[in-house]
């Protein structure tokens, strides 16, 4: 997956670890977002998902992690954050 430098600098400034923007590429929901862009994040499904291919002990201990959230538009990363709340699904 491409990154823009807007992204990298983002992941960077909010200590978003490679593994983590891996997984939510690979397990995280994705919903529509605005402009054609998509969003991938972690939820109750993904992390089971997640927590059966690499182990429950592993997830439990990146647990501060997982709320993390990626922008996507097309095949390249836009931007990376946190949530601090929930995404409202439509």
């Amino acid at each position: 997956m491409n990154m823009t430098k807007h992204a990298r600098a983002r992941s960077q400034q909010r200590a978003i670890p490679p593994l983590i923007i891996e997984w939510l590429c690979k397990y995280g929901c994705r919903l529509k977002g605005m402009n054609g862009t998509t969003v991938c994040f972690f939820d109750r499904e993904s992390r089971r998902c997640l927590a059966s291919e690499v182990g429950h002990v592993v997830v439990r201990r990146l647990s501060d992690m997982m709320d993390a959230y990626l922008v996507l538009s097309g095949d390249s990363i836009v931007t990376i954050g946190h949530r601090y709340k929930p995404f409202k699904s439509k």
